[in-house]
C-alpha cells in the first residue's frame, strides 16, 4: 500500500480538520491519500470543515487538495484553503493560504515505512481583513501572513503511524492592526504587527479497518508545543511579549472513511482539544470542529 503524506487543514486549521488542534497547518500532516492501484497517479481532495472558535465565532473552512504521484517514492501535492469567520464582529470570508508539499516514501522494510516531507506556506493575505474599515482580532483572519516551511518525519508500522513534524515561519507579512483597547470587548488580545513563533508536532494514529475494507477508522492523538511566546506592537511603537502563549495543547481526532469504490471515498472527521496554551492570540484554536471530505484518484 503506498502512503502518501498530505497537508489537508487545518487549519485546521483556514486549515483542516486538525484546527481543533490549534495549529497553523502542520496538525494536518500525516492524513493518508491512500491506493493500492499504481496505475492510479492523481488524487484530488475536497473538503469543508466546520468549527466554533473563541467566544461567539464559527468557522466555515472549504479547501482543495491535488496530489501527483511521480514514482513509487516520490508524489508532490499542493492545496488551498478558504475560510469564513462568523461572530458579534460580523462575517468575513477571504481565500487563506496555498501549500505546496513534497513527500519522499523510503526504501519499505518489514511491516515498516517511513517517509519524510517538505513544504512550504503560502498566505493570500497580510491578516488584516476588516469589517466597515474597523480592524479584526487574528479569530477573523484567514491566514496569519506567514511565509512558513514545514519539514516532518513519518513511522507506518503494521497498523500505527507515527508523525512529527515542525513549522517555522521565515517570513512575516502579518499587518493586523488589531487592538483590544479600542475594542468593545476583552475576549481576544492585541495584535497589531503580530509575530509567531514556530510550532512542534507529534502524532500518534492507529488505523482499523472492517473486514470488507470498505471502513476505515483512524483514532489519533497529537501533540503541538509552541516553542516561543508570540509578540505585537502596541500602540507606543514597542514590541510586547504576550505571555503564556507558549506551551502544549493535547487533541484528540476520529476519522472514519467509506471507500465507495477504488477511486472515490468519503471521510467524516471530529476533533476537540484536551489541553489548552493559557493564551492564544493566533485565533486557531477550536472548541471542536467536524469535517466531510470527498477523495478521488484516477
Amino acid at each position: 500500500m503506498k502512503k502518501l503524506l498530505l497537508i489537508i487543514a487545518i487549519g485546521i486549521c483556514s486549515n483542516s480538520f486538525a484546527q481543533g488542534c490549534s495549529d497553523a497547518g502542520i496538525c494536518s500532516i500525516g492524513n493518508g491519500f491512500q491506493t493500492t492501484d499504481k496505475e492510479l497517479k492523481n488524487g484530488i481532495e475536497v473538503g469543508t470543515i466546520f468549527g466554533a472558535g473563541e467566544a461567539d465565532v464559527t468557522y466555515i473552512s472549504p479547501y482543495i487538495t491535488y496530489t501527483r504521484t511521480i514514482n513509487e517514492r516520490l508524489s508532490l501535492s499542493s492545496k488551498i484553503t478558504y475560510s469564513v469567520a462568523n461572530g458579534s464582529f460580523g462575517q468575513r470570508g477571504s481565500f487563506g493560504d496555498a501549500y505546496l508539499i513534497g513527500n519522499y516514501n523510503w526504501k519499505p522494510k518489514t511491516n515498516t515505512q517511513w517517509s519524510s516531507l517538505l513544504g512550504f506556506k503560502i498566505p493570500f493575505t497580510s491578516s488584516n481583513l476588516k469589517i466597515n474599515e474597523f480592524s479584526l482580532p487574528l479569530d477573523y483572519q484567514s491566514s496569519l501572513g506567514t511565509f512558513d516551511l514545514i519539514a516532518g518525519l513519518n513511522l507506518n508500522y503494521k497498523k500505527w503511524d507515527f508523525n512529527t513534524a515542525v513549522q517555522i515561519p521565515v517570513f512575516n507579512n502579518n499587518k493586523n492592526s488589531y487592538f483590544k483597547e479600542f475594542s468593545d470587548t476583552d475576549d481576544f488580545p492585541s495584535t497589531n504587527l503580530f509575530e509567531r513563533k514556530s510550532d512542534a508536532l507529534f502524532r500518534t494514529t492507529y488505523t482499523f479497518q472492517t473486514h470488507n475494507k470498505k471502513f476505515t477508522f483512524k483514532p489519533n492523538v497529537l501533540f503541538i508545543y509552541h516553542l516561543g511566546e508570540d509578540s505585537f506592537e502596541n500602540a507606543f511603537g514597542n514590541r510586547e511579549t504576550i505571555q503564556n502563549s507558549d506551551g502544549l495543547t493535547i487533541n484528540g481526532n476520529i476519522i472514519g472513511a467509506y471507500a465507495i469504490n477504488t477511486k472515490n471515498s468519503i471521510e467524516l472527521s471530529l476533533a476537540t482539544p484536551f489541553v489548552v496554551r493559557e493564551v492564544r492570540p493566533d485565533g486557531l484554536t477550536r472548541k471542536f470542529t467536524a469535517g466531510i471530505i470527498y477523495k478521488v484518484s484516477f
